[in-house]
């Protein structure tokens, strides 16, 4: 049997905590980046959106190949597997 745990809600942590900035989303198949705008039970919304197609060096102040995504974006929670502040 596994122990017991205690989970603790931590107001403004996760997605929440970071609505209206730039960040970085690892999905399962692709990247995307864009400005955080909403988040619900089961995604996410960016604007100004694009799909990493292929990221170069993470360290560069700049995506290899970054492409633009038309309009407002949802990302599925289930889809991502990181996130972050990563913005080339």
């Amino acid at each position: 049997m596994a122990p017991k745990v205690d989970v603790i809600e931590v107001a403004d942590e996760g997605f929440e905590g970071l609505l209206n900035t730039q960040v970085t989303l690892f999905c399962m198949n692709y990247i995307y980046t864009g400005l955080l705008t909403g988040v619900n039970k089961t995604c996410v919304l960016l604007e100004g959106a694009k799909v990493v197609y292929e990221t170069g060096e993470l360290t560069s102040s700049k995506w290899k190949d970054a492409q633009a995504l038309p309009g407002k974006w949802y990302v599925q929670l289930s889809a991502i597997e990181s996130f972050g502040f990563l913005k080339p």
